[in-house]
């Protein structure tokens, strides 16, 4: 028999090997394990050993297995000359009882966490999830346990909590299924969402569309992470608002001569659109830039949001010089007529201009669809949601361009051939309004992003349910989850640890004969007091490794989830 440890960084080594001897036959070839144990029982019992692993690679006589996909059957460590034989699995590694030749000794069973370790066995859940989750009503829960666990708000009383699997084992009396309970969740969800919404017919389609879509996706919606591999201006938006800069610039160049020369009070009102898009486009190429710069002691966080804040101010600049220009020069030409000259140099400027927003508009919408596609999202879907504020600037910008186009080519013309100034007059005020409207979708939609916009719901749901799968995990409390922008993503949450899990793995690190010894030692309550102190230092840093390893494995699963604060309930 030999045996061993060696260390290798925070990895354990232990390797148990026997000769062909033995009342199994062969045994043991060969036992690898990291991130465990293998040290003898005691001093007095050479013969017997503990190992504890939490992943290894064995090889039973010939045939290689992976005990992550499950031990076949019970792996046996064949120790000692005393003929003891031990059991291991992934989380538990314990004595069978003592053959009647060897000699007698006890082992304490201990379960240590792995990454695959998800149970909702002693989980908690409040009242209102397990009525709104689960679909129960009051008079369901009365007949359940009961307990009462700490607020995570200090100035509110305890919280009365029941056991997940208790109530899961009701809402399965109660509905026949975890499965119909899902279906009737989503039904009513839908409606929710849509009696919230019934004033507006669009809103409604379009809640309805993107929650029939939530259900059935699985990679839920959050404003996407850029992975551009040339982020910045020369990336996939930065190159469209740069596209757009020059053709603006060009277009309000020729638009102003056009003015100057026609009189015409709507290609004054699209020649301050055009003015007003180019301003704006060059404050978002501006803010493009600088939302790539990382992270310092002043912004911890980055500056991920200053896209949001540049185009805020664009819509804020629309708003006042495209919208209050237009309209004012609008009302000024019904009060003050002025005739109109060479209208057909005006509708060519026109004309060009009509074109060359196009393209401008075909390459914001081609730029929106691939993204959107790349998230499995309707382009409708991911204007309005605002996933990427400065194309969407381009796009909404461009629309308005063409339609104000549109309306300044039919005012001039109306004007012109019926020798009334009243048209032109009023096309200049419509795309005042116009530019109006453009400018209020932006803010209101860049400054819920501002204001810190929650993930959905449902990708909030999924966070939350694979933390409380954990094993050190009872309920998760006071959740957030905020869109920062640039796909990146804030989560904090406060956790309820199941201390009993907790001690377990600490016993686990430890050598139990060891600790033992140590309890039979106490003579005095000094020796007591040194006691706890030491093991209650080394069980908080035990839960502080245990919190570092479920903020890494979610941030693992979701790479969109770069900031993590989880708090000890």
């Amino acid at each position: 028999m030999m045996s061993g440890r060696a260390t290798l960084g925070r990895s354990w080594l232990g390797l148990a090997a026997r000769g062909p001897n033995g009342p199994t036959g062969p045994g043991i070839r060969l036992a690898i394990g990291s991130l465990g144990e293998f040290t003898p029982c005691s001093s007095a019992s050479p013969s017997g050993f503990k190992i504890s692993i939490e992943s290894c690679g064995c090889l039973w006589g010939s045939s290689p297995f992976n005990p992550g996909n499950g031990f076949p059957g019970r792996l046996l460590l064949w120790a000692g000359q005393s003929h003891r034989l031990l059991s291991a699995s992934t989380r538990t590694f314990a004595p069978e009882e003592p053959s009647s030749s060897g000699p007698s000794g006890k082992m304490v069973r201990v379960d240590t966490p792995t990454k695959s370790s998800i149970t909702y066995d002693r989980n908690f859940i409040t009242t209102t999830r397990a009525l709104r989750d689960f679909m129960l009503k009051p008079s369901d829960l009365k007949s359940l346990r009961v307990t009462t666990r700490r607020s995570p708000n200090e100035v509110d009383p305890p919280l009365s909590v029941y056991w997940r699997k208790d109530v899961e084992a009701k809402a399965r009396e109660v509905w026949g299924s975890m499965e119909a309970v899902d279906i009737a969740r989503e039904k009513r969800e839908l409606q929710d969402m849509q009696r919230e919404q019934f004033n507006s017919l669009i809103k409604r389609f379009a809640v309805r569309r993107r929650q029939k879509r939530l259900l059935q996706r699985e990679n839920w919606p959050v404003r996407p992470l850029r992975l551009d591999p040339e982020p910045g201006l020369q990336g996939s938006s930065g190159k469209v608002v740069l596209a757009a800069i020059g053709i603006n610039s060009i277009n309000c160049v020729c638009k102003f001569g056009a003015w100057l020369y026609t009189g015409s009070h709507a290609l004054f009102s699209e020649a301050v659109h055009s003015l007003a898009d180019t301003l704006n486009q060059v404050i978002l190429a501006y803010g493009i830039h600088k939302s790539i710069k990382k992270p310092n002691e002043d912004h911890p966080y980055g500056y991920s949001n200053m896209q949001y804040v540049s185009s805020l101010i664009s819509g804020v600049g629309i708003f006042f010089l495209g919208s209050g220009l237009s309209v004012y020069h609008g009302i000024a030409g019904l009060l003050q007529p002025h005739e109109m000259e060479s209208i057909h140099i005006g509708l060519a400027v026109l004309g060009a201009s009509f074109l060359s927003e196009n393209i401008t508009l075909g390459l914001a919408i081609r730029s929106i669809r691939e993204s959107a596609s790349a998230q499995g999202m309707g382009l409708f879907e991911y204007v309005v949601g605002g996933y990427d504020p400065c194309v969407n600037v381009v796009l909404l910008e461009d629309m308005a361009a063409v339609l104000g186009v549109v309306i300044a080519g039919s005012a001039m013309g109306l004007s012109f051939y019926t020798g009334i100034h009243i048209p032109d007059a009023v096309g200049s005020i419509m795309i005042g309004g116009l530019l109006a409207t453009v400018a209020g979708f932006m803010v209101h939609t860049n400054t819920n992003a501002l204001v810190g916009r929650s993930i959905p719901e449902d990708k909030l749901r999924l966070i939350n349910k694979e933390l409380e799968g954990d094993i050190m995990v009872r309920q998760v409390q006071d959740v957030k989850g905020i869109d920062m922008g640039n796909g990146i993503v804030r989560y904090k949450a406060e956790l309820d640890i199941d201390g009993r899990e907790l001690a377990k793995y600490y016993l686990q690190k430890n050598d139990l004969p060891k600790m033992l010894l140590e309890v039979q030692a106490i003579k005095s309550e000094n020796d007591l007091n040194l006691f706890i102190l030491r093991h209650g230092e080394n069980i908080v840093d035990c839960l502080g490794e245990q919190v570092d390893r479920i903020e890494k494995q979610l941030k693992a699963k979701h790479p969109e989830v770069k900031h993590v604060d989880l708090e000890v309930l």
